[in-house]
């Protein structure tokens, strides 16, 4: 990534951080209707529920260690994990397909990767993203799974035919009751090998035949 760039990245990610920092009265406040009603996503329309800057750089490393190109999110929220992803794309080549369920939070995200300059190398599709990724095409060498976990498994299962032998699946959140019904559903299987890392709360899933 050319030094303009990657200063114009940087940035970005530092004042998004330094808002979520901010929203844990948000936070509590989305949480508390569930005790009225199911949580929803609209509950966290104002709320980042960002990946760690740690784990957003193991992402870039991740991209670019394996050549990875073509990525595609569940859950750009405001935009912070989809920087990271950027970053390592601009290195390798590639592209993104992010996907977002609430249209303010997307349209927020747009505006931050145009302040970083990389909105390029980012589609930003928006609405459920069952809809939205549906007849995909393409093959996935990296799928970032960090939106509402009832629907990693079947987004899983729509995505599958588009993964290949070297095709990486980055499961945030992998520690959620939600999460862990996933993951022991694919690891059933057969096929996937399932790496836990950044104590439990990330899982990586390749091919065990890679």
């Amino acid at each position: 990534m050319p030094s303009t760039q990657a200063t114009k990245v940087e940035a970005t990610l530092n004042a998004l951080f330094k808002d979520s920092r901010l929203d844990k009265i948000k936070m509590m406040k989305g949480a508390a209707k569930s005790m009225f009603r199911p949580i929803q996503p609209i509950d966290f329309e104002h709320v980042y529920l960002s990946i760690s800057s740690e784990q957003g750089e193991d992402l870039t490393r991740l991209i670019v260690q394996n050549d990875i190109k073509q990525v595609v999110e569940f859950g750009t929220s405001f935009g912070i994990s989809t920087l990271y992803l950027a970053q390592g794309v601009s290195e390798t080549g590639g592209s993104i397909i992010t996907t977002e369920l609430i249209a303010s939070k997307a349209n927020k995200a747009i505006e931050n990767f145009k302040k970083a300059g990389v909105n390029d190398l980012i589609e930003v599709r928006i609405g459920d993203a069952m809809e939205t990724l549906k007849g995909h095409q393409d093959p996935i060498d990296l799928l970032l799974l960090d939106g509402w976990k009832d629907l990693y498994m079947p987004l899983f299962n729509m995505l599958e035919p588009n993964f290949h032998n070297d095709t990486y699946i980055y499961v945030d959140n992998a520690n959620m009751s939600d999460s862990q019904v996933f993951l022991n559903s694919i690891a059933k299987s057969g096929k996937y090998a399932i790496q836990f890392m950044f104590g439990g709360s990330v899982a990586l899933v390749t091919y065990k035949l890679k």
